[in-house]
C-alpha cells in the first residue's frame, strides 16, 4: 500500500444566514450511523476484550449519553440483506433482498423509513456505503460507493453522487465523514428537519487502516477469544465445514502480502485472492512458521488491521459530535450507531459473519437523543433490526406502515414503558455456497436457548443452552434431557414463522438459495418489464 496521510478535519465555515420566511419544523433530526461489519465485542461500551488496547471513546460516549441495547439482533447476518431490513422494517422474504450473491436490487420505490420521512417533510441524504444495487429513492442527496460491486475501496474511492460518477483522492472513512458534514452544512434545506444515513465501508474486509494507524499495534499482542481453538466437535457439518477460518481462508490481500512487481491489474487481483479456497495455510512470513504458530500470526495480523480500521470510524463519530454541538444541533438530533450485523474476531477460529451464533447474530445498537433518552440507559430486552425503522418513525411523529413487521421501541427508550416487546427473535440466512460456504439456516433465539435448522444440502438441527454453554460449543439437540425444551422451541419457531410469513417448505427455501435472481430479472428486462417486482412475483410462484 502506498503511504498516505490521515486527512485533517476541515474547519467548518459558518453558513450564511438568510431571513426565515416560515416557522422551523422542530421535529427531531435523525443521523443513522452504520458501520460495515463492526462487531459489538470490539466496542468498549460492550465490554470489549480489546478495550484497553483499542478504546472507542466516541462510540462509548454515545452509549454513556444515551441508550445501549445489549440484545439487538439481525434477522439475516449479511450486509445487503441487513441493510434492506433496517430500511424497510421487513424480513428478507418480504423486502425481496435475500442475499448479496445472486440477489435482486432493493426496490427503493417502495417502503423505506427515509422515503417515508421525506414524504412527511424531512430533507434526506445517504453518504457512504449503499450496496443495495439500486438507485436510492426518497433522498434529496446521495453519494455512495460504486467500485467492487458497490462494496467500495478504502483508498481513492469512486462515488455515485446524485447520478454522476465522481472519483476522489483520500481515505474513504475520512471522505465519507467530510461528505456528511458538507451536506449538513452546505447542501441540506435548513428549514426542514433532516434524516442523514451516514454509512461507513469500514471495517469491512480487507481491513485497511488509514496510514496514521497502519503501525498502531506493531508492538502489541492482542488477546485471543476463548473459543479461538474450537474444534467443532459437535458441529462438523455446520461450523466445521466453512470457508472462513483464520487458519486457512485469509488471502494474500487480507494478510497484506505485497504482490510481485510487473503484474497486470487483472493478475494482481487474481494473486491477491489466493487463500480464499483454503490455500492460505501455506501463506507464511517465514520458511519455519507453520501450524498453530502460523494460525496465531494470521490472527494477530487480521485483528490488528481490523481494530486499526475501526479507530478512524470512532474518530469520525467524534468529529460529527463536535460539529453538531458547534451548530447547536446536538440536543434535537437522534443519533443511532450500529453495525449491519456482528462479526467474528477469531471466535471459533473464524472471521466473517452469517451464522445465528452470538458473535455474528448480535449487533451493536446505540441511540442518543438528549431531549428524550436518559443518559446511561441500559436495555437488555430483545430488539431486532426490523424494529429500527418503526422506532425512528415513531420518534419523528410518523406512523409506521402496516407492512413493516417491526415494533416501535420508543417508549422503552424514553422510560415510559419498559415492558419487553419480544420474548424471541426469528432468524433466516439464505446465501450459499459463496462466499464462505455457510449453510442456509433458520432459527429462533430466546433468553436462554438458540435453535437452528441448517438445510441446503444437509438437514441438521442445532440447539444450544446459553446459560450452561454461552460459547455455543455443545449441540444438545439430540440430548434426551432437552426433549421438552426442543419441543417448546419448535412450537415457538413455528409461531414466529407464521407471524412473519416465512413458513415455506424446505424445497422452497432451497429454491431461493439456488436461484440467481439477477438472471431472472434480466429475462424480464429483455421483455421490456423494468419492474423489480416482476421477478419477485415469478419467484414467489415457485415458492
Amino acid at each position: 500500500m502506498k503511504l498516505r496521510y490521515c486527512l485533517p478535519v476541515l474547519a467548518i465555515a459558518p453558513a450564511a444566514q438568510g431571513c426565515q420566511t416560515a416557522p422551523r419544523d422542530e421535529r427531531p433530526n435523525v443521523i443513522f450511523i452504520l458501520s460495515d461489519d463492526h462487531a459489538a465485542q470490539t466496542i468498549g461500551a460492550y465490554g470489549s476484550i480489546y478495550r484497553d488496547l483499542c478504546p472507542t471513546p466516541n462510540i462509548d460516549r454515545l452509549a454513556a449519553e444515551g441508550a445501549i441495547f445489549r440484545n439487538a439482533f439481525c434477522t439475516n447476518a449479511i450486509s445487503g440483506p441487513s441493510r434492506a431490513t433496517i430500511l424497510t422494517g421487513q424480513y428478507s422474504h418480504k423486502n425481496g433482498f435475500y442475499k448479496n450473491e445472486g440477489g435482486l436490487p432493493l426496490d427503493t420505490t417502495a417502503m423505506t423509513f427515509p422515503r417515508i420521512l421525506h414524504d412527511n417533510g424531512y430533507t434526506t441524504a445517504i453518504v457512504g456505503k449503499w450496496h443495495l444495487w439500486s438507485t436510492p429513492q426518497g433522498f434529496d442527496y446521495y453519494k455512495y460507493h460504486t467500485l467492487i460491486g458497490e462494496q467500495g475501496v478504502y483508498w481513492d474511492p469512486v462515488w455515485n453522487e446524485n447520478g454522476k460518477k465522481v472519483p476522489e483522492k483520500g481515505y474513504a472513512t475520512t471522505l465519507t465523514a467530510r461528505a456528511a458534514i458538507n451536506w449538513l452544512e452546505n447542501i441540506r434545506d435548513k428549514s426542514k428537519p433532516f434524516c442523514l444515513l451516514y454509512h461507513f465501508k469500514a471495517p469491512h474486509r480487507p481491513w485497511e487502516p488509514d496510514s496514521c494507524y497502519m503501525h498502531l499495534f506493531d508492538n502489541v499482542d492482542m488477546p485471543y477469544p476463548e473459543t479461538f481453538d474450537d474444534d467443532y466437535a459437535t458441529r462438523e457439518l455446520t461450523a466445521g465445514n466453512t470457508a472462513m477460518t483464520i487458519a486457512s481462508h485469509l488471502n494474500r490481500q487480507d494478510l497484506k502480502i505485497a504482490p510481485p512487481e510487473g503484474l497486470s491489474e487483472k493478475e494482481i487481483r487474481r494473486w491477491n485472492r489466493y487463500g480464499d479456497k483454503g490455500e492460505s495455510e501455506y501463506l507464511s512470513p517465514s520458511d519455519t512458521l507453520r501450524g498453530e504458530a502460523l494460525k496465531r500470526w494470521k490472527y494477530q495480523r487480521y485483528v490488528k488491521d481490523y481494530l486499526a480500521t475501526t479507530k478512524s470510524v470512532d474518530d469520525q463519530v467524534g468529529n460529527l459530535l463536535q460539529y453538531l454541538k458547534q451548530k447547536g444541533l446536538d440536543k434535537n438530533t437522534i443519533i443511532v450507531y450500529c453495525g449491519d450485523q456482528g462479526f467474528f474476531l477469531g471466535e471459533h477460529g473464524w472471521f466473517d459473519k452469517r451464522f445465528i451464533y452470538e458473535e455474528s447474530f448480535r449487533m451493536p445498537f446505540i441511540v442518543r437523543y438528549p431531549e428524550k433518552i436518559k443518559p446511561g440507559t441500559d436495555i437488555t430486552n430483545f430488539i431486532a433490526n426490523i424494529d429500527f425503522a418503526p422506532t425512528l418513525l415513531d420518534f419523528c411523529g410518523v406512523e409506521a406502515p402496516e407492512a413493516m413487521q417491526g415494533k416501535s421501541y420508543r417508549k422503552m427508550l424514553t422510560g415510559e414503558d419498559t415492558t419487553a416487546l419480544r420474548d424471541a427473535v426469528y432468524y433466516h440466512y439464505y446465501e450459499y455456497p459463496l462466499w464462505h460456504h455457510v449453510q442456509p439456516h433458520y432459527g429462533v433465539r430466546t433468553d436462554r436457548y438458540v435453535m437452528a435448522h441448517f438445510y441446503y444440502d444437509i438437514d441438521v438441527w442445532e440447539l444450544f443452552d446459553l446459560e450452561k454453554d454461552p460459547n455455543e460449543l455443545n449441540n444438545v439437540y439430540n440430548d434426551p434431557a432437552y426433549a421438552d425444551v426442543r419441543e417448546a422451541l419448535h412450537k415457538r419457531l413455528g409461531e414466529l414463522q407464521q407471524e412473519f410469513g416465512d413458513d415455506a417448505s424446505l424445497e422452497e427455501y432451497r429454491y431461493i438459495t439456488a436461484t440467481n435472481f439477477r438472471e431472472v430479472s434480466e429475462d424480464y428486462y429483455k421483455k421490456g418489464d423494468n419492474s423489480l417486482n416482476a421477478p419477485r412475483k415469478e419467484a414467489s410462484k415457485k415458492r
